[in-house]
């Protein structure tokens, strides 16, 4: 890509994109980490991109979009339900009327828009303006978080000029005539996540930076089954460690009542909150170890850091993604993974005991999860939104 000869084209000037994608913060906040980082790259030439946000009106998407000053247009969506219960064939008539509305929709937004370019980061609202732009002839780029494509994206990856991918694993998923129209990039991990500082991490809570630092994570949402994992591990982890846990705020007063049963010499050494803010950059920073979910965010931000993880996969995600994703960092040595009869109180307990007793092992893992990780994703998913939107061939 010639430098800045690519940017000075008449084309990206004040660049007309736009963006689809939501339904969850898995598809969300990528996207948003991608508008920031192209508005920082073009706002170096004195240049502002003209963007327009397409999702569902009471999607997180809405709230995210405004909150960042984004315009957004809704528009109505069907969800595709897989199952055939009563009751979901029974909505996926009411969305089969809805799908056509929608397409109806990103049609005319795609044509008064007339947008250089497209980029969808998933969610079934992305269907419509996947297809609308493909029937007006914009370019247009799908970003896929997961190692195996969601369904949405499995529809639109035919369609799609290029495919953003997070992981090289993901090439052997793709239909073999859209491999040539795909680059791994990674997924957009936002900077702040990066740029931790492990001093203020141990100062936010009052640790002791002598003492091992285990940050235990279920997800904004918590994750019961993690909690009573860690529950039944605590007494036999807090002679070695402490402990900082995201629990969610469904199980916090739970929590609450297992940190205060704790015996007292312990008890100083684990730290419950409900959801971690500004400080989980500084708290990550901090850890020697991490135990999360493996979801697509969560993994993208560890391995770009290039933490020591244990990872307790979510059994009822979508495809079953987060148990593939787990499995995939597992076999490459790059995080431990305790899943279905492993995912027990003992297990957790002396997975992190053995690595808080083996240095050398926690490095290799940590330097196998570095060596998946992608920190300058977001940089690399703007390179390609402006070569295609330049209208450069790869």
């Amino acid at each position: 890509m010639g430098g800045m000869s690519l940017y000075s084209t008449q084309r990206l000037r004040n660049l007309r994109m736009i963006v689809t994608g939501g339904g969850t913060g898995g598809h969300t906040y990528p996207a948003l980490t991608t508008i920031t980082a192209l508005q920082n790259r073009l706002a170096a030439t004195g240049d502002v991109p003209d963007l327009l946000w397409v999702g569902v009106a009471n999607g997180l998407e809405a709230t995210v979009a405004q909150r960042n000053n984004i315009p957004f247009k809704a528009i109505t969506t069907g969800k595709l339900r897989r199952s055939t219960s009563p009751q979901d064939i029974g909505r996926n008539i009411a969305d089969a009327f809805r799908i056509p509305v929608g397409i109806i929709q990103a049609g005319l937004t795609v044509a008064r828009t007339r947008p250089a370019v497209v980029l969808s980061t998933g969610g079934y609202v992305s269907v419509p303006i996947g297809l609308a732009a493909r029937l007006l002839k914009v370019p247009y780029l799908l970003h896929e978080q997961t190692l195996i494509l969601g369904l949405a994206n499995r529809i639109l990856a035919r369609l799609a000029t290029r495919i953003l991918l997070s992981h090289e694993a993901s090439l052997d998923h793709l239909p073999p005539q859209a491999r040539t129209r795909a680059v791994v990039t990674g997924n957009p991990v936002r900077p702040a996540m990066l740029h931790g500082d492990a001093a203020r991490g141990f100062a936010a809570y009052g640790l002791d930076p002598a003492v091992p630092l285990i940050l235990v994570t279920g997800g904004a949402s918590g994750a019961q089954q993690i909690n009573r994992m860690l529950t039944g591990a605590l007494p036999g982890l807090l002679a070695h460690c402490q402990i900082v846990h995201q629990c969610g705020s469904l199980n916090y007063a739970e929590m609450q009542q297992v940190a205060a049963a704790l015996p007292d010499p312990l008890a100083h050494r684990y730290h419950v909150a409900d959801f971690i803010h500004d400080e989980m950059p500084d708290l990550l920073a901090a850890a020697t170890i991490v135990v999360a979910r493996s979801g697509a965010g969560t993994v993208a931000e560890l391995t770009a850091l290039g933490k020591t993880c244990v990872l307790i996969p979510y059994p009822h995600a979508a495809g079953d993604e987060q148990r593939i994703t787990a499995r995939h960092l597992a076999q490459q040595s790059a995080a431990i993974m305790l899943d279905g009869d492993q995912a027990t109180p003992d297990q957790l307990r002396d997975e992190v005991l053995r690595l808080l007793a083996d240095p050398p092992r926690r490095q290799q893992l940590a330097q196998a999860a570095a060596h998946q990780g992608k920190p300058v994703a977001a940089e690399h998913v703007v390179s390609e939104i402006l070569t295609v939107a330049a209208g450069i061939k790869p």
